[in-house]
């Protein structure tokens, strides 16, 4: 009789239980990885998209720039003496200038991205090859580059041309 109350009992067995214990604790140890990784993967997407977010705001800016100084023609290549942000009138005169904060089209300070820099260069470049730099108001083409930079790394950066 003790035989067959044996075999009818029901239940998993002890090395049963710790097997399940063991593929329950991989399955949740797999799904924390996964979720810092998206983690970092979304923060690194936020950081770029605020990147291009800092480029086109220059891009903008500069649009609306002459690229030859309306006052001074081709004398001067950079800011001209005495010029601040607010009366910057040509492109030469962004070069070599880093914001940090940025600033956006209407040249206002963009406090919130703080951790965020704006590195301009302006340059001629060769009307034959728009890859060769070549000396100030030598060509009439100007290569635009602006360099976004977060906490001293470069996140991203982009150039065009602007021609007289």
């Amino acid at each position: 009789m003790r035989k067959n109350a044996r075999k009818n009992r029901s239940g998993f067995t002890l090395l049963e239980v710790l097997i399940a214990t063991f593929l329950v604790g991989i399955a949740v140890a797999a799904l924390l990885v996964t979720n810092g990784a998206l983690t970092r993967v979304n923060a690194a997407g936020i950081e770029l998209s605020t990147a291009e977010f800092l480029l086109e705001e220059i891009r903008e800016l500069t649009a609306s720039l002459a690229v030859v100084d309306p006052e001074t023609g081709t004398d001067i290549f950079g800011a001209e003496s005495g010029e601040t942000l607010g009366s910057y009138d040509d492109l030469d005169d962004l070069d070599g200038i880093t914001f940090s904060p940025p600033i956006d089209i209407n040249r206002s300070q963009l406090s919130d991205f703080s951790v965020f820099s704006q590195v301009i260069t302006v340059e001629n470049v060769s009307t034959s090859d728009l890859t060769v730099t070549v000396g100030d108001h030598l060509s009439p083409f100007v290569k635009v580059t602006v360099g976004i930079v977060m906490n001293g790394r470069e996140i991203s950066s982009s150039s065009w041309i602007r021609t007289r």
